[in-house]
C-alpha cells in the first residue's frame, strides 16, 4: 500500500516502518493530538494526508519506551473497530 514494512493486529495494520519514519495509525479522534507531539507529521505518501495515520521520524522513535508508546497507540485503536468483513472470492 505505501512501500514499507507494515504490522496487523488482528488483521488489522496499525504501524509499520516507512524508509526511516515510524507509521502508526492513531485513528481520527487522536489524529490532531498526535500532530502536536515532537517529530510527527501527517502520514502523506500521495500529496493528500491519510487522516488518522501519522509518521514519527527517529528522533522520536529513539528507545524502546518511546517506540511502545507509538505501538500501544496503534494497537489501542484498531482494538476499538468491528470486525474484518469476510471477503468474497471472484470465480
Amino acid at each position: 500500500m505505501f512501500g514499507g514494512l507494515s504490522f496487523l493486529w488482528n488483521g488489522k495494520m496499525f504501524c509499520g516502518i516507512v524508509e526511516r519514519d515510524l507509521m502508526v495509525r492513531v485513528g481520527t479522534d487522536r489524529y490532531q493530538e498526535s500532530l502536536t507531539r515532537p517529530h510527527v507529521r501527517p502520514m502523506d505518501f500521495t500529496g493528500r494526508p491519510l487522516q488518522g495515520y501519522v509518521y514519527v521520524a527517529p528522533e522520536g522513535a529513539r528507545t524502546l519506551a518511546m517506540v511502545r508508546s507509538w505501538v500501544d497507540k496503534g494497537m489501542a485503536f484498531v482494538e476499538t473497530l468491528g470486525p474484518l468483513r469476510a471477503r468474497r472470492s471472484r470465480r
